[in-house]
């Protein structure tokens, strides 16, 4: 019984993968292209995700200061506390925030748009531009997106799903800057 529920999950991730990677190839290179313009214009990273999504900010922030998958210089990346109460992450963004500036934004599946909606009136306001990686959540929230803002929206129902492919994404991202700033390294 487990076995066959255990490769279904697997299936089902896989299955998801294929049939967003035509769909989303361009919007990441996009926010790839976004995200080497910031970083080489000398402005910052700042990650953020809401709930559970705060842990894929934290990862795509060491990834970013660290190192992915070859050596280089660390990158302005910041970790923003995703789990603070809405108020304190608006006032965190426009504390830390400047223009030139991204934020790379994760959002909860289970996450309300209210919450969206401030943070990107936060990031605006200080005249930064948004990459928010999104479930299929309903998004009325996208309104508040500017034509300098990219959606990724990962259409699942299932949050373990829509984690699987946030981690995916952030991977894809880190190589392509990876691969701007170092070149190939083969």
């Amino acid at each position: 019984m487990f076995e066959q529920r255990i490769q279904q999950q697997f299936f089902e991730s896989a299955d998801l993968q294929y049939q967003v990677a035509e769909a989303l190839s361009r919007p990441v290179a996009t926010a790839a292209q976004m995200l080497v313009d910031g970083i080489t214009a000398g402005g910052r990273v700042l990650c953020v995700g809401l709930g559970l999504a705060d842990l894929d900010a934290h990862y795509a922030s060491a990834l970013l200061m660290g190192r992915f998958e070859q050596d280089r210089p660390g990158l302005a990346a910041v970790h923003l506390d995703g789990l603070a109460q809405q108020s304190q992450l608006a006032r965190q963004i426009q504390t830390l925030g400047h223009p030139g500036d991204l934020l790379w934004l994760f959002d909860n599946p289970a996450g309300t748009d209210a919450q969206m909606r401030t943070i990107l009136e936060a990031a605006h306001q200080q005249d930064m531009s948004v990459i928010a990686i999104t479930g299929s959540q309903d998004d009325s929230y996208r309104a508040e997106m500017l034509d300098t803002d990219v959606q990724l929206r990962i259409p699942h129902s299932r949050a373990a799903r829509v984690a699987e492919v946030q981690r995916l994404l952030t991977h894809c991202l880190c190589d392509a800057i990876d691969v701007q700033l170092l070149g190939t390294g083969e």
